[in-house]
């Protein structure tokens, strides 16, 4: 039964991309549950007593996709691609704005190793994560994009592949070495390459 549904996405976003807004309206209940996934992956590395749910996070990441003109959807793995990165830049903001709400107050920073081990933890400072993928996107985007894919996103290396066209094994070299970039520059080292 998923190949039907698979073939339904793609229908619906290329049906959007066209420009019929009621493809996406169609869209939602269908990949509504994996969404949910994804931003309940996100979600569980947040701090406890986030304020932000799980179901804001899929609301707000709808306001954006609906705010999307020209988009030439690849396909379905490159839908979940856009979505996760939203969910990112949500949660980043969200944090920024309760941040310097606090100024400054009580931020905790990651550990980039045990974070990328997917951990349950909670208590990692999505911040500097994401001020230390931004730098790392300015000495290699690719890399950058391979983690915000697998990190954030949730994507198999296969799916990262795919989205980044670039073969696994590559992936995989990107995946470790910028694994390593990000920890030094977490803990505050210097790191020229990539």
């Amino acid at each position: 039964m998923a190949a039907p549904l698979s073939h339904d996405v793609a229908c619906l976003l290329e049906a959007w991309s066209r420009g019929d807004e009621a493809a996406l309206q169609k869209l939602l209940p269908i990949i509504y549950d994996q969404l949910r996934a994804v931003a309940h992956h996100y979600m569980a590395r947040e701090r406890p007593g986030h304020t932000l749910q799980t179901t804001a996070l899929i609301h707000q990441t709808y306001l954006r996709l609906v705010n999307i003109w020209e988009m030439n959807w690849q396909n379905r793995t490159h839908f979940f691609a856009i979505c996760a990165q939203f969910m990112r830049r949500i949660l980043v903001d969200f944090a920024r704005a309760s941040s310097s709400e606090k100024r400054g107050g009580a931020v905790t920073h990651v550990d980039f190793e045990e974070a990328l081990t997917v951990s349950s933890e909670p208590d990692w400072d999505l911040v500097a994560l994401d001020e230390a993928l931004c730098r790392l996107a300015l000495v290699d985007e690719r890399k950058s994009r391979v983690v915000e894919l697998r990190f954030f996103g949730g994507l198999s290396v296969k799916e990262t592949a795919e989205v980044v066209k670039v073969s696994a094994d590559t992936v995989m070299r990107d995946w470790q070495l910028a694994k390593v970039w990000l920890l030094r520059e977490l803990r505050g080292g210097s790191c020229r390459e990539a």
